[in-house]
Order: structure tokens, then C-alpha cells, then sequence
């Protein structure tokens, strides 16, 4: 076996290479010498005796990371007041006007529509970014209307409201209902009276007095004053919009529930 195939000589490369890849190819002493680029190898197999050695991996001690710093909590506000509007007429007027029910004034909000006492309410989280008068006058209003029409639902005897009072995308609805929009829209939902409840958004649940990490389709009933509600809760109108199976995990819950 020649030097050239010894395991000798394959663990020397072995040496050099990584050496090579550190970007160190001379050795230092009183005079540079070339030794990883020598032509003879009896010269390099002399000098791997006094070939700088591979530093031993350094290991770091274990360092406790901080905590991180706590969130401030979300201060409640009583955003209905002392004296709460009694009918859903009123609720609506004091949607367009209560001073204190978004950060932005009551410039530009959208009302709920429809009658009280409706066998059926529809519950968004916010209004379409182009609704002006109306309350989902865009793509998903007109998805709605098909799936109402479908389901055999008169969208004129239905009561459709949001449960915030703008466009507010990628709303943090968690925080909120701590603010106090979920009384908000316990209110609303009681104002209504609804038979039933479709609640769309898959983020809604803290708005309706359910934790986040609770699984949606299994909530079946939210509890009022005087009575529970059935509720169904499903995926955005802008989700199922866009992303056809979610139509057909519709339609199956809601053959489901509407026998129920």
C-alpha cells in the first residue's frame, strides 16, 4: 500500500482540507512555508508532526433566558353605559353614535339590518372595506345572498350586523372583547332576539364570549338573559369566498345544524 492510499495519508488531507476551508493555507514561523500546497509528499507527511491541530468546539455555558416582559392588560371599559339601549331600533342608533365604541368616532360606521325577533341572525366580524350605507354590500354580501337564497332563508326577514362597527382588518378580537366588545355584542345579539345565530369569522369567538382556543364548530349555543341561542359558527364569508372546500364544509354543518 503506497503512502499516497494510506489511511495516513487520507486523514492528512483530511487535516489540510479543513484547514483550506478555514482559509488557513501557511504556517507561521520565522519563515512562511507553503506547506499545504507542497509538491512533494514525503515533505508533507513530515510537517503533519507540527500541523496546527483542529480547535477543540468551545462550549458555551447555559445561559437562563430572560422572561419575556408581561403584556399590559387590556383596561375594560362599560362601553354600553348605565343606561344601554332597550330595542334593537335603538341599539342602532347608539351604534352610529356612542362616542366611545372604536378608536376612530362614529364617522363612517355601518348598522346592522334586518328585523328583530328574526328566525335567523348572520353575524360578521366588521363591515366590507367598501360598505358605505349598507352592511356587506360587496362580494361577500352577494356570496351571502346566494347561500340565504339557497338555504331558503328570506334575507329580508334575516338580521345581519357586525360585531365591530368598521372595516377593521386583522382585528385583534381577543383583545377587543376584554376591552369590552363582547358585552357590545352580547347586547346586540339580546336587542335582536334572533331564533338563530350564524356567526361567520374564524377569529369570532372572543366576541361572542368564547376563548380562541376553543373549537368553533362545537360551540352550539350561546346563553342570554333570558334564553340560549343556537349558534352555528363557520369560516369568514372572505375565506369561503375564496377557497372552494370551505363552501362544502358549509354546506355539510349546516344541514347538520339546521335539522337540529
Amino acid at each position: 500500500m503506497t503512502a499516497a492510499t494510506s489511511p495516513l495519508a487520507a486523514e492528512l488531507h483530511a487535516a489540510f482540507e479543513w484547514w483550506r476551508m478555514a482559509g488557513v493555507d501557511l504556517e507561521f514561523a520565522d519563515d512562511a512555508t507553503d506547506w499545504l500546497n507542497s509538491a512533494n509528499p514525503a515533505d508533507a507527511l513530515a510537517l503533519a508532526s507540527t500541523a496546527p491541530q483542529a480547535p477543540e468546539p468551545r462550549v458555551q455555558a447555559t445561559r437562563t433566558p430572560e422572561p419575556l416582559p408581561e403584556k399590559n392588560p387590556v383596561e375594560r371599559v362599560d362601553l354600553l353605559g348605565e343606561t344601554p339601549p332597550q330595542t334593537l331600533a335603538e341599539f342602532r342608533e347608539w351604534w352610529m353614535e356612542a362616542p366611545g365604541l372604536d378608536a376612530i368616532g362614529p364617522r363612517g360606521r355601518i348598522a346592522s339590518r334586518g328585523p328583530a325577533n328574526a328566525e335567523l341572525m348572520v353575524l360578521v366580524i366588521d363591515p366590507e372595506e367598501g360598505d358605505r350605507d349598507r352592511l356587506l354590500s360587496g362580494p361577500q354580501g352577494r356570496l351571502l345572498s346566494r347561500m340565504l337564497k339557497a338555504m331558503g332563508v328570506d334575507e329580508e326577514q334575516t338580521c345581519i350586523a357586525s360585531a365591530l362597527p368598521r372595516h377593521t382588518p386583522m382585528a385583534d378580537t381577543a383583545s377587543l372583547a376584554a376591552r369590552g366588545m363582547d358585552a357590545v355584542t352580547a347586547h346586540h345579539i339580546a336587542m335582536a332576539a334572533p331564533k338563530r345565530l350564524l356567526a361567520f369569522g374564524g377569529n369570532i369567538l372572543p366576541l361572542i364570549g368564547h376563548e380562541l382556543p376553543k373549537d368553533a364548530p362545537s360551540l352550539r349555543e350561546i346563553n342570554q338573559t333570558s334564553a340560549s341561542v343556537p349558534v352555528m359558527v363557520s369560516e369568514g364569508l372572505d375565506s369561503v369566498l375564496t377557497v372552494p372546500r370551505l363552501k362544502a364544509r358549509f354546506w355539510r354543518r349546516w344541514i347538520e345544524w339546521s335539522v337540529e
